[in-house]
């Protein structure tokens, strides 16, 4: 991949190299099986917009005299805890399922506007958007919240307890701990916003809630907090602006919005915390429109939910977020608590010795990869549309912990199914739209669709389809190369049924539509290699008979998943060198270089990677056995 530098961010170019043969995930759930869960009786939700706090206009820059005030949009957001019944009112037999507790994103001054997933912020190309971010997760004597999912403290995680001296790090335990159960950080992030690295969500610029127990000795910030805090408010004018001040269990983040228009969605990131943090349930669109790379020749299906609309508007652009899950029959929601259901190892996990003055080195519940065996769209599982026999733009996102995605559909009584226009990726619009039976997403990817139901009769039901595996993706065709979702489970996402149209379809048919030229890079100076690992463990091994033994220096452990992930660079003999996240910088490109980047896949599995606060262009993808370039997919 190649990208010129911004400003704010480095660029990132990549060629993947992949592939080794994909290893097998257990599917994992809870105490509610999933085919105990009735499908498509329930409407899907459509994201409304959330509503902004205030619009501040900000007076002109004593530096740029002459320049008139800029309109912000203020929003304030936070997070909390709330019950939402994802699962169906009664399950397949008719008794009743009852709702989960989840975590999410609401207005703090719209008190209806708390939903999982998060309302949708709508953005305007050059109109910056501030939000004040809240960690609001407390009971109601202000008390915190406990995670609602386990959360292994034995990685390199935020880790609160540990105080200002052993935050963020990798702590030290005399016997195998039990999961985290104090207060919550959180650190926001824009997913694939281009913003200061003070607004990023950086992972170890989380914030405790401001809770009334927080315990004495806990950290309650991140090690970068209060440096980006005095960055942000010098920026955006603290104190003299106070809706541009941070305090206590929040920070406010700036978003410029000069980026090409696209679709981008907000979630936690904190520091070895993100996956559970975003399976809890906190994640919401965030559509930019507008500006140069808006403006396409022929119009486009809309509209989309808008704050200021009128009751009973009809919506044929439909923000789509796709998430597998797995639920227990109280309908809380299942995560795995135990490494040991990941690959079956039960221990000896960290830091049990194993004879002398070795220990064990493997945490007791992070799983490598999780698998739910439900999926959710948009807050509910297995949901149907209705839609009128007409044009429709869908903007999907894959919101899977580790699951690929490979959407179809499949048209009941019909002899064909309804293709995809695909119009645009995580980037913005593509040159031209592609003409697509199937849609690929790697988990956070996202897909800007156009659907075209104005040929199918009305009553026809349509189901859309998962033909990606139940496990680690490693590309091929479905079926022959890899074994597709189960197709009375996974392998269903939602339906469509179709009605007779309302009113006239002034959008253009997909192939008329035009989209703004691609903006063409300069020449690469530059050539860097990178890389992703996989680290086994290095005291522990299983012999023939499947016991779990001591051996010298083992770079990976034979019968089970791997110790932990992490990037690094590429040696001269072409292996990977693993680096830890505090290791020193290897790579710093300078600003307004344009660099090809590899990116060596050493892992078992295809992975999808973003670099933050830039976007880059797909050069090519090479298999690292047999060295043959393979161009980018169409819609890259």
């Amino acid at each position: 991949m190649r990208n010129r530098l911004t400003s704010l961010g480095a660029a990132i170019a990549a060629l993947v190299l992949v592939l080794a043969a994909p290893a097998s995930a257990q599917l994992p759930g809870g105490t509610l099986g999933p085919t105990a869960i009735p499908k498509y009786v329930q409407p899907l939700a459509v994201p409304p917009a959330m509503p902004k706090t205030a619009v501040i206009l900000q007076k002109a820059n004593p530096r740029a005299p002459g320049r008139a005030p800029v309109a912000i949009d203020y929003y304030e957001i936070a997070v909390r805890q709330f019950d939402q019944q994802i699962l169906p009112p009664a399950d397949v037999n008719g008794a009743p399922l009852p709702p989960t507790a989840v975590w999410s994103y609401g207005s703090v001054n719209h008190p209806g506007t708390f939903n999982y997933p998060a309302f949708t912020v709508e953005a305007q190309y050059g109109r910056p958007v501030r939000v004040k971010w809240v960690n609001d997760l407390r009971d109601a004597q202000g008390n915190y919240l406990p995670h609602l999912l386990p959360v292994d403290p034995t990685l390199h995680w935020a880790n609160p307890p540990g105080g200002e001296e052993e935050r963020d790090s990798h702590p030290m335990f005399e016997a195998t701990p039990g999961p985290y159960t104090g207060p919550v950080p959180i650190s926001v992030h824009l997913h694939g916003g281009h913003s200061q690295d003070w607004a990023d969500g950086f992972p170890e610029s989380w914030f405790l809630p401001a809770a009334a127990n927080i315990p004495s000795g806990y950290a309650t910030v991140g090690s970068h907090y209060e440096a980006f805090r005095a960055a942000a408010e010098a920026a955006l004018g603290c104190p003299a602006d106070p809706l541009a001040c941070w305090g206590p269990g929040f920070a406010v983040f700036q978003y410029d919005n000069l980026q090409d228009a696209t679709t981008l969605w907000y979630h936690d990131h904190t520091l070895g915390m993100t996956r559970t943090n975003v399976y809890a349930g906190p994640a919401g669109f965030y559509l930019l429109r507008g500006g140069p790379a808006d403006e396409v020749k022929g119009k486009l299906p809309g509209p989309a939910p808008s704050p200021d609309e009128r009751a009973g508007t009809r919506h044929y652009e439909i923000p789509i977020v796709i998430q597998d899950r797995s639920f227990n029959s109280d309908g809380s929601l299942f995560y795995p608590p135990s490494r040991e259901f990941f690959d079956g190892f039960a221990g000896p996990y960290l830091p049990e010795p194993l004879g002398g003055e070795r220990r064990s080195d493997i945490s007791p519940i992070w799983n490598p990869e999780f698998f739910g065996n439900t999926m959710v769209v948009n807050g509910r599982t297995w949901p149907f549309l209705e839609v009128e026999a007409r044009r429709y733009r869908f903007r999907f996102l894959n919101g899977c912990d580790s699951r690929f995605l490979l959407l179809a559909t499949n048209v009941a009584g019909a002899p064909a199914a309804v293709p995809f226009w695909h119009i645009g990726s995580d980037g913005g619009f593509l040159p031209a739209p592609i003409h697509q039976d199937t849609v690929l997403l790697g988990p956070a990817e996202r897909a800007d669709v156009i659907m075209d139901f104005s040929d199918v009769a009305p009553g026809t039901r349509i189901t859309l389809l998962n033909l990606g595996p139940d496990e680690p993706f490693g590309g091929g065709v479905p079926g022959t190369d890899f074994a597709v979702s189960d197709p009375g489970t996974t392998g269903q996402v939602m339906e469509f049924r179709v009605v007779k149209r309302e009113r006239g379809d002034t959008s253009a048919r997909p192939e008329k539509l035009a989209f703004p030229a691609r903006r063409g890079l300069p020449s690469p100076t530059n050539v860097r290699k990178v890389s992703l690992n996989e680290l086994g463990s290095a005291t522990l091994c299983v012999d023939a008979s499947g016991a779990v033994v001591d051996c010298d220096d083992s770079s990976a452990v034979d019968g089970f998943g791997p110790r932990e992930a992490e990037l690094g660079t590429v040696d001269t003999d072409g292996s990977g060198v693993p680096l830890q996240w505090a290791a020193p910088v290897t790579e710093n490109p300078a600003v307004g270089a344009t660099e090809v980047w590899e990116i060596h896949n050493f892992t078992e599995d295809a992975h999808p990677i973003h670099i933050h606060e830039i976007m880059f262009e797909v050069v090519n993808r090479e298999a690292m056995d047999s060295g043959a370039p393979r161009r980018p997919e169409r819609w890259e």
